[in-house]
């Protein structure tokens, strides 16, 4: 589906020449530079500079680098969902699972689920939480996923063009280093967090959030905001590498084995549910309200 000469073309970028990329790829030297040249001529395009002390990328080749991943990637994903396509039946409710987007709370609902909805099956389908698979994904749910467990608001969910159903608010806690000062602390005030820096997904992102910078902006500026684009592993790792509060959710204690998750003295709270297409098939459908009626007190 993709020019298997893009694998060569990464292995080389990565290894630095062609003789690494070679030893990597178990073939001649040779071979490497003629499928080089081959992408080359077939792209119209100079990927690299030779020189004497080795290999350059040129602007077009470092372009291609940085979406070539994405190209194979998105292959392998397409044939992958074409092959459970073929294994898909009527009652089967394809659940989209990531360190992110764990689908615990369905799996604690099941029994309820199975009482309200007799004969429905769950099949989990875990994807990389990326920013280019969010913007996919939930744009295209119903398509190859059903429904994914996360937080969400109107905000967000007209960014990602998908419906949501509610089924708790989640106060908002922070997440800290077990190394942390305030890991020793079992609950926070946010005059704990003074002199903190405090990691918050950018303005826009969510209603909710955006309601709780300005309270920080305005109340608190002993807490400096750091702002970032995507929840994901990384953000995580950052929060951990260099001492951050990250905010979080209690959804997210298993996300990574160095963070503890503390809740806090105030009343920030965000919708956690199940995302869904705006356009539901039959058996979704069913699903939804067989999730609603379970999760009514």
């Amino acid at each position: 589906m993709y020019n298997p000469q893009l694998d060569t073309f990464i292995c080389v970028v990565e290894a630095g020449s062609f003789n690494k990329a070679a030893e990597k790829l178990y073939i001649s030297p040779p071979a490497v530079i003629k499928q080089i040249n081959l992408l080359e001529e077939s792209l119209d395009l100079q990927l690299f500079v030779r020189t004497h002390r080795g290999l350059q990328l040129t602007e077009a080749g470092r372009s291609l680098y940085q979406d070539a991943k994405y190209i194979i990637q998105y292959c392998k994903d397409s044939v992958t969902r074409a092959k459970n396509a073929m294994q898909e039946t009527k009652n089967v409710i394809r659940i989209g699972t990531s360190p992110m987007t764990p689908a615990q709370v369905l799996v604690d609902l099941w029994p309820k689920l199975q009482e309200y909805c007799p004969g429905i099956k769950f099949k989990l389908v875990p994807f990389d939480n990326t920013p280019e698979n969010a913007r996919e994904i939930l744009a295209n749910l119903g398509q190859n996923i059903d429904v994914i467990a996360g937080i969400f608001d109107e905000t967000m969910l007209q960014l990602r063009q998908c419906n949501g159903l509610e089924i708790s608010r989640e106060p908002i806690c922070c997440a800290v280093s077990v190394h942390h000062r305030l890991a020793q602390k079992d609950r926070l005030t946010v005059q704990d967090l003074y002199g903190e820096k405090m990691m918050l997904m950018r303005r826009g992102w969510s209603h909710y959030v955006d309601l709780l910078r300005d309270d920080l902006w305005k109340n608190h500026p002993q807490i400096q905001i750091v702002d970032f684009d995507f929840y994901n592993v990384n953000a995580f790792n950052q929060c951990e590498n260099n001492n951050y509060v990250l905010m979080a959710v209690n959804n997210w204690s298993y996300v990574h084995p160095l963070l503890k998750i503390l809740p806090l003295d105030w009343n920030y709270m965000i919708p956690f549910g199940l995302l869904h297409s705006p356009t539901p098939s039959p058996v979704v459908k069913q699903f939804l309200k067989a999730v609603k009626k379970a999760t009514q007190k």
